[in-house]
């Protein structure tokens, strides 16, 4: 059995039942996987944060569990979240609703592990849910990587965020609060462009970070230009490379929101 080393469970949400993979003990952190699924990839990365002290939580939304990537498989993948009811690919000003499940389980998690609260990691198609995921007070560690939606076809879309009005006003709140959001994407991913982070920068000023590795042409990392998956795919295991600082600095807002210091002491 492919991932034989994570726990297999079942969380159901409003008659809504999914394959949960579960791993590690610690603060929960909710893993949601890119296109095309749980890849090894995405297995290994979620063992990266287990490593680091921390339960993670990763949620089977589609494709086959351990598969590897394939080209054929990625856009197979694309083309049943395109049609499927659970993610509106294009919508600029709302979240799909396959996000208020995702909040569920955040909720779950938080139970489970305790804690101040729980991490959210979305990554390329569901990269922007972790800023629906935030909407829930349970998320205190929201990550966005490689955020594709909506599919940037056109201005409005290239800047949007894939968030309501009503979301986006809890969330410039959450962070102004302190819960602040990381960005994660390569500068010549087309299918994060950079007006997508300007309008986070805009919206949540010193409440959200942005990350952003350079893959233009002739770039010292030797990076391809076509570049997408910052923590999976792409990750070079070599401190000073930029894609392994990115993923120290995920592991890093894991340890600051989510295992605080202790505060006090004895006089």
């Amino acid at each position: 059995m492919p991932l034989s080393d994570f726990k297999r469970e079942s969380f159901s949400h409003e008659g809504k039942r999914r394959e949960v993979l579960c791993l590690g003990d610690g603060p929960g952190v909710v893993i949601v996987h890119e296109v095309p699924g749980i890849t090894p990839e995405v297995a290994d990365f979620a063992r990266r944060v287990v490593a680091r002290g921390f339960r993670v939580y990763l949620p089977h939304l589609f494709g086959v569990v351990g598969r590897p990537a394939t080209t054929g498989y990625i856009a197979g993948g694309l083309l049943r979240a395109c049609v499927s009811r659970e993610f509106h690919v294009l919508a600029s000003h709302g979240s799909s609703p396959v996000t208020e499940w995702l909040r569920a389980l955040c909720r779950h998690a938080h139970a489970e592990c305790g804690g101040p609260g729980v991490g959210a990691i979305g990554m390329c198609l569901t990269g922007n849910f972790a800023l629906a995921m935030m909407v829930d007070e349970s998320v205190m560690a929201p990550v966005l990587s490689q955020p594709s939606l909506p599919f940037p076809i056109g201005a409005e879309r290239r800047a949007a965020i894939h968030l309501s009005p009503g979301d986006l006003d809890t969330v410039r709140a959450r962070a102004a609060r302190g819960c602040g959001v990381l960005g994660l994407r390569f500068t010549n991913d087309r299918s994060v462009p950079p007006e997508r982070f300007e309008t986070l920068r805009r919206e949540l000023g010193d409440g959200f970070e942005g990350v952003e590795i350079d893959s233009s042409p002739g770039n010292p990392h030797g990076i391809p230009q076509d570049a997408h998956s910052v923590l999976t795919v792409e990750l070079v295991d070599e401190e000073e490379h930029p894609t392994r600082q990115a993923l120290d600095r995920v592991l890093a807002l894991l340890e600051e929101r989510l295992r605080p210091p202790a505060t006090g002491g004895t006089s």
